[in-house]
């Protein structure tokens, strides 16, 4: 029997991706925002694509801003790190 593989919406695109292939964005309920490497941490959760054009267009239009309901200075940092999980797991691949 075929197991099922967890499915998730990029909320930058829209588009449905495995889980694996997602970063996850948590939003507690003090209203702290931070990428979570682990997919496990307490929280409301949000995914985006490990895409660095999308996560610069993200920025730019301030998506995840309208989405999570947090203001460009909360998420500048969680940019930042998106982007760096990104890098980090591109290292090995190359």
């Amino acid at each position: 029997m075929a197991r099922k593989i967890p499915m998730r919406k990029d909320i930058l695109s829209g588009e449905m991706f495995k889980k694996q292939d997602l970063i996850r964005i948590v939003k507690t309920k003090d209203g702290e925002v931070f990428a979570d490497e682990t997919g496990k941490k307490n929280g409301r959760g949000a995914y985006v694509q490990k895409d660095l054009k999308q996560v610069e267009l993200a920025r730019e239009k301030q998506i995840l801003e309208s989405k999570l309901g947090v203001s460009t200075d909360v998420l500048d940092p969680v940019y930042d790190e998106i982007i760096r999980l990104i890098y980090r797991e591109d290292i090995p691949k190359r």
